[in-house]
């Protein structure tokens, strides 16, 4: 599973990415459940706010899926749980 990020928004404006491969990871298993559990809860209205971060996500099954095959999350900062929190720093460290 391949999922990228872009944080945006905050004090400054300024954007940060980052792609993360959990295949190569050693504990792919937590992160892909934490992606998972993305789609399978209410991350909030998703409206942001001001000097506040609102995270894009992108998840593909594969190095080889195309952006079209992909699921898109969008996540403000004041959505993020401590689950989403863990994913998102993994992915941007």
């Amino acid at each position: 599973m391949i999922v990228s990020v872009t944080r945006s928004g905050g004090f400054a404006g300024l954007t940060k990415q980052g792609e993360l491969d959990t295949s190569s990871q050693p504990d792919a298993d937590r992160l892909e459940a934490a992606v998972r559990e993305l789609g399978a809860k209410d991350l909030g209205t998703g409206r942001p706010q001001p000097d506040r971060y609102v995270y894009r996500l992108e998840v593909r099954d594969a190095a080889d899926a195309t952006a079209a095959d992909a699921t898109h999350h969008t996540v403000a900062e004041q959505d993020v749980d401590a689950t989403t929190a863990w994913l998102l720093d993994r992915i941007l460290s």
